[in-house]
C-alpha cells in the first residue's frame, strides 16, 4: 500500500529510468552512457568517488542540467521534454545547503512551502511537522547562520520534503555529519521508504550504501562498473577473504606470487598486506598456511572474514579507498 504514494503521480512503474545517458564538460566526459532503473518504493545508491559522475546524473534527473544524449525519466516524465512535471514530483537535497542562512529554520520551510504552491493553511503545519521530525524544533526561530553543519544538513533534507515529493534525490546527504547525526538521517530515509517514497542517493560511504540501498550502481570515471544488490556483489567475490600482514614489501610480493601460483583465485596487495578471496570456504586457510610454510614466509598478522563492500569496490575499480580514488575533487562527482 505504501507504494501507492509514488504511483499516484506516475505514468510508469519505474520511479527513475536512465538509458545511455551521456554528458560532457568540454573534453571531460562526466557520463559515458550510463543505464539504470529505480522501482517505486525503493532506495537506490549511486556509489563512487568524487569525479565519478554521480552528481552530474542527479542534476540531469532533477532538470538542472540537460544531457548531451540519452534518456532520463522520473515517474514516466521526461526530464528534458517535460521538466515542469518532473520538478513537481521530486525533492532535492544537494551537496551544499539550498536554504537562506539569514532566515530562521521555520521561515525557510514556510517559504519553500509557499514557493511550492502548497495551500497556505498547509504550509505552517507542514513546517512544524518537519522541524519536529528532524529534531530542529528547539532551534526553529534561530537564523540558520547560527546552526551547526549537522543541523544545516538536516534542515536541507527537511526542505526537500516540504511538498511530500514521491521521489527524493539525496546527493551525498551525510557528508560532514558525525556518526550520530548520520545514523539519525539514515533512520529518516528508512521511514520515507515505509511511507512509499523512492530515494536515489549518491554516496562515497561504502557503509551507507551497504546499510540503506536495495540496489547500488558502482560508478567510476563516468561508467557503471557494477549494478546489483550489495549481497550479490559480495557473493561475486567468493565466500572467504584472507588478509596477511607481512613484515615488509618484499615478503608481501613473494606471498602474493605464492598464492597466485597455488590457488588461482583473486589476490591483491596493499602496502605490506596481501589479500586472497576464495570460494573454497574457511578451510582454505589451512592451505594458505601450508603454502607459506613451504616457502619460508611468515605473516605478522592474519585476518579471515566475509567479503565487504569495500573489497567489492577494490575488485571492481582497483581503488582500495573510495575517497582516494578520484584524481581530484570537482563538481562532477
Amino acid at each position: 500500500m505504501a507504494q501507492e504514494h509514488g504511483r499516484r503521480y506516475a505514468k510508469s512503474d519505474q520511479a527513475v529510468l536512465v538509458e545511455d545517458l551521456v554528458k560532457s564538460y568540454g573534453e571531460v566526459e562526466a557520463l559515458k552512457g550510463i543505464t539504470f532503473n529505480v522501482p517505486i518504493g525503493t532506495i537506490f545508491g549511486l556509489l563512487g568517488p568524487n569525479g565519478a559522475g554521480k552528481t552530474t546524473a542527479v542534476r540531469i534527473l532533477s532538470t538542472i542540467l540537460q544531457p548531451d544524449s540519452g534518456k532520463a525519466q522520473v515517474l514516466g516524465y521526461d526530464c528534458v521534454k517535460d521538466p515542469v512535471s518532473v520538478r513537481f514530483r521530486i525533492g532535492l537535497a544537494g551537496q551544499s545547503a539550498s536554504v537562506d542562512l539569514n532566515l530562521t529554520g521555520r521561515e525557510n520551510l514556510q517559504l519553500i512551502g509557499l514557493l511550492a504552491q502548497l495551500p497556505k493553511k498547509v504550509v505552517k503545519p507542514r513546517a512544524e511537522e518537519l522541524l519536529e521530525r528532524f529534531q530542529l524544533s528547539a532551534a526553529a526561530d534561530r537564523p540558520l547562520k547560527t546552526y551547526s553543519g549537522g543541523m544545516l544538513r538536516r534542515l536541507d533534507v527537511a526542505a526537500a520534503l516540504v511538498q511530500h515529493p514521491p521521489v527524493l534525490f539525496l546527493d551525498e546527504p551525510t557528508t560532514g555529519l558525525d556518526i550520530q547525526s548520520r545514523a539519525e538521517l539514515w533512520e529518516v530515509i528508512r521511514e520515507l521508504i515505509k511511507e512509499g517514497s523512492t530515494v536515489l542517493l549518491t554516496t562515497q560511504y561504502l557503509e551507507e550504501a551497504d546499510r540503506l540501498a536495495d540496489r547500488i550502481a558502482v560508478v567510476d570515471h563516468g561508467e557503471i562498473v557494477a549494478l546489483d544488490t550489495t549481497t550479490n556483489l559480495k557473493k561475486q567475490l567468493g565466500s572467504t577473504n584472507i588478509e596477511l600482514g607481512m613484515k615488509n614489501k618484499e615478503d608481501a610480493v613473494k606471498t602474493r606470487a605464492v598464492l597466485d601460483k597455488v590457488f588461482h583465485e583473486p589476490t591483491g596487495i596493499l602496502g605490506v598486506t596481501v589479500h586472497l578471496t576464495s570460494s573454497k570456504g574457511p578451510t582454505v586457510l589451512v592451505e594458505v598456511i601450508r603454502a607459506l610454510e613451504e616457502n619460508q614466509l611468515e605473516p605478522e598478522t592474519l585476518t579471515v572474514h566475509e567479503p565487504t563492500l569495500d573489497e567489492v569496490f577494490l575488485a571492481l575499480t582497483g581503488h582500495r579507498d573510495i575517497a582516494d580514488s578520484a584524481a581530484g575533487v570537482n563538481s562532477n562527482g
